[in-house]
């Protein structure tokens, strides 16, 4: 009889089989997604409904990144593996398969950094998933796929889009016919407005799917439960309610263990009025061993069509494969021609549409033409040389001795400051292009027809061609900075010279005995709205200067770089790295090595 640790053991095996070959459900594939069609547990709430800490209640473990907004900004699959009691906790990664991890803080810690290597230190979202596996006696066999928290709007720093974004990312999971749903709500919180039970809702009507889990039970006003929702009244599944006390920021900030905290959790519904009736089925050790048993039944139903999906991409790629033609050679010279074969044949497709030969790089000059002049607009100069700000300057620059002609200090002081309003769409400009060169790797990527038989090099080139942006877009920032720096190290002293004759010339030119009254009028509000004016004509003219002179240092650090040297870097190290087998690798040898007949 095959054994629930066998079954999901091998779904988990598959799964990272998958991800390293570029297949993590949703997208275009050509080929049918095994990954759709593997049973899995999707985790899904709504922002500060309580899911990391559910998460690491199931695990027993601190190791998810907390924080503001989003913080699961891409999908974390959780694979959990049953140990020994008594042998030594720890975690992997799949992107780092020769490292163990037992400090569960650095488990954190690689979570957000492997997290910013894709998205960015931004708070962009990716579909593409983390795979993380946990060796602990503490927990259950099972497989988690913890989703980005559902939100209503976008803060400062995301996408006007990042709403509808993160929806559809979460619905591509939920929406398998495969898959589990974990709706966590909290219970402090009417059901009817909960985030997940109404994504829920909409794409497994029946609950035939979808395991409710009410957190925060402890939190609820004096007086109040959860019972009308946790004995299926007031919003009925097919699988029971499961209810979950969590550790508070208290316990959390008091570095409590979770251990205890699990025991605590017990002692809770052991002892509450209102739910000890239900203590048996409450709690997040009840909670990892139900999915458990439930996933290993859904694994055991879906063998026959896995394997016959398994059997079906086999065919498929085999006859790819022989559409496509030769086979790759299996010396280690010819390989790496290969491999540059296939680089300059994605090198060429970029700077096609760098240079116009296919849509994207219009965008560049949308960013110079539109983003950067509306910036450059949105300056708050009013503000800044306003009478009120222009007197204050000027005052505290003369100190204790009000100047007697021009205040060249506080010229300097006003000028210096509004210069320094400029380093802000700068370095914008410099992100923008950065994000538009970015998307048209991932697109020429796509569009290189002799890459697609080979998804792990394609996530090389793709990791290779974007560290590479990263360089470019530094340099391209450091680069507008200093433009902007100098600009205020420097002052064009021609465009003050004229300031005198000018003012002159404002007077009256036939009267040179008005010397006297131009002499009280240098206390005046019209003077220092004079100096104001002038301040903003020279900021003007320095504004015209950078509109012409930033796109010129960002196309030279980061256009002109990604053209001639996208790709230096990565052809440096790709003999000295075990890229030529890995990059070269099929579908067709991971079909082959799992076959179920078995089962």
């Amino acid at each position: 009889m095959t054994t629930m640790e066998s079954l999901i053991g091998l779904v988990n095996r598959i799964q990272r089989a998958c991800t390293m070959l570029g297949d993590y459900g949703g997208g275009d594939n050509a080929f049918s997604s095994l990954w759709e069609a593997l049973p899995s547990v999707a985790v899904v709430g709504g922002q500060s409904s309580g899911k990391s800490s559910v998460l690491e209640s199931v695990v027993g473990r601190d190791f998810l990144p907390r924080g503001s907004g989003i913080v699961t900004r891409r999908p974390l699959v959780l694979q959990l593996h049953k140990t020994e009691d008594g042998s030594q906790e720890y975690a992997e990664f799949l992107h780092l398969p020769k490292r163990r991890f037992t400090d569960f803080s650095m488990v954190r810690k690689e979570i957000q950094d492997e997290t910013d290597r894709v998205t960015g230190k931004t708070k962009q979202i990716s579909p593409i998933p983390i795979h993380l596996s946990i060796y602990s006696p503490n927990v259950v066999n099972l497989t988690l796929i913890d989703l980005p928290g559902l939100t209503k709007v976008a803060v400062e720093g995301q996408p006007d889009t990042i709403v509808e974004d993160i929806e559809s990312m979460v619905r591509s999971y939920v929406e398998k016919p495969n898959s589990v749903i974990l709706a966590i709500s909290p219970a402090n919180q009417d059901i009817a407005t909960s985030d997940a039970m109404k994504l829920a809702r909409e794409v497994d009507p029946t609950g035939e799917r979808t395991f409710g889990v009410l957190t925060k039970l402890d939190l609820m006003d004096k007086g109040t439960n959860a019972l009308d929702v946790l004995e299926g009244r007031s919003y009925r599944l097919q699988h029971p309610w499961v209810g979950i006390v969590n550790r508070s920021q208290a316990d959390i900030n008091r570095n409590i263990d979770m251990i205890v905290a699990r025991r605590k959790e017990r002692e809770y519904f052991a002892t509450s009025p209102d739910y000890g009736h239900l203590a048996g089925k409450m709690g997040s050790e009840y909670l990892a061993k139900l999915l458990s048993k439930h996933l290993e039944s859904v694994i055991r139903s879906r063998i026959p069509s896995i394997t016959s999906l398994i059997n079906k991409s086999i065919e498929e790629l085999e006859s790819e494969m022989d559409h496509l033609g030769r086979p790759i050679a299996v010396d280690a010279g010819a390989q790496l021609y290969t491999i540059l074969e296939l680089c300059r044949a994605f090198d060429r497709i970029f700077k096609e549409h760098l240079d116009g030969g296919r849509p994207g790089g219009d965008r560049i000059y949308g960013v110079f033409d539109n983003q950067l002049p509306a910036a450059l607009r949105k300056l708050p100069f009013d503000r800044h040389l306003s009478l009120q700000n222009v007197k204050k300057v000027v005052s505290e620059a003369d100190g204790y001795q009000p100047h007697l002609i021009a205040p060249e200090q506080g010229y300097r002081r006003l000028i210096e400051g509004s210069l320094s309003y400029f380093r802000g769409p700068a370095e914008a400009s410099a992100d923008a292009v950065h994000f538009v060169l970015k998307e048209l790797v991932r697109k020429s990527i796509g569009e290189t027809q002799e890459l697609k038989r080979f998804p792990t090099l394609q996530a090389e080139i793709a990791a290779a061609a974007n560290e590479a942006l990263e360089r470019f877009r530094d340099e391209g920032r450091k680069t507008v900075i200093r433009l902007v720096d100098m600009e205020a190290s420097y002052l064009t002293v021609e465009f003050f010279r004229k300031l005198p004759q000018e003012v002159e010339k404002a007077g009256n030119p036939g009267n040179s005995g008005n010397t006297a009254s131009q002499a009280v009028d240098r206390y005046s509000d019209g003077h220092f709205r004079r100096i104001g004016s002038n301040v903003s004509s020279y900021v003007g003219m320095v504004s015209e200067t950078l509109r012409t002179t930033i796109p010129k240092a960002i196309v030279y650090c980061q256009v002109r770089e990604a053209k001639l040297s996208l790709l230096n870097h990565f052809y440096t190290q790709i003999g000295r790295k075990e890229v030529l087998s890995r990059s070269l690798s099929y579908l067709y040898a991971i079909g082959m090595s799992i076959r179920l007949s078995s089962y």
